[in-house]
Formats: C-alpha cells, structure tokens, sequence
C-alpha cells in the first residue's frame, strides 16, 4: 500500500476513534475544509506538515508524526489524555514536578524489567543445577 493511502488510513481512524464527523473535524481546524480533509483519508491527497500540525491539534490524540506514518506511536489512550492535560494546565513550576517524577518513574521501569531478564537467565541454571544432583 502506498504511503498517502497509509497516512489517509491513520487520520480516518484517529478522527472515528473519536466518533468525530468530517464536519466536525473540520470545524475544530482553522483552515481545512471537510473535503480536503476526505480527500486526505481516501489517498487522493497527501497532507504536509503543516496540514498534519493543524489535525493532529484539532484530534489531540495523535502527534503529526504518527500521522505522516514518520513514527508507530498511535493515539494516547484516555490515561495518557488526562496526563496531557493535567499537563497542559500546570504552571511552569507544576510541568517540571510532572516532567521530574515520570522520569524518576521511568528510571524504575527499566530497572524492574533489568531485573526480571535477569532472574529470567539465572533460571534454567538453577533447573540445571538440580537435574545434575
């Protein structure tokens, strides 16, 4: 499949994942007509970056990369659309604390799976270990 009919595929989704017309999807951009917006999702046209900037902020779920099929990241789920938007509202002060604890969080995450693949090694050694005794 061609990469305009790939990227028409991901806007059609992204904007019926979210039960949105093309009307309305229209109207939440500034300049984008419903049938442009058609012509993009049926492979006729290709969108450009601009045209993926201004969808993926009227759809708010996706990035414009994911639309340009430049990155596989799909649309946040609704967890990671209320850590956007509790984000989004923070002040400077509140998005450096958010910023702060998803990193220290992130650090524990590669830790713990750090770990398990190696309790996961050491396994068949300790099987190893009793079959020969």
């Amino acid at each position: 499949m061609d990469l305009t009919k790939r990227i028409g595929q991901r806007l059609r989704a992204a904007r019926q994942e979210q039960k949105l017309s093309l009307s309305d999807l229209s109207s939440r951009t500034n300049s984008l007509s419903k049938s442009r917006i058609s012509n993009y999702e049926q492979g006729i046209r290709r969108m450009g970056l601009e045209e993926a900037h201004e969808l993926s902020m009227a759809l708010r779920t996706v990035t414009p990369t994911y639309l340009l099929c430049l990155d596989d990241k799909g649309p946040l789920d609704a967890e990671e659309m209320r850590l956007v938007e509790f984000f989004r509202l923070s002040d400077e002060r509140g998005r450096a604390t958010v910023l702060e604890v998803a990193e220290r969080q992130s650090e524990f995450g590669v830790a713990a799976k750090a770990a398990a693949a190696e309790e996961q090694e050491q396994a068949p050694l300790v099987e190893d270990e009793l079959s020969t005794a």
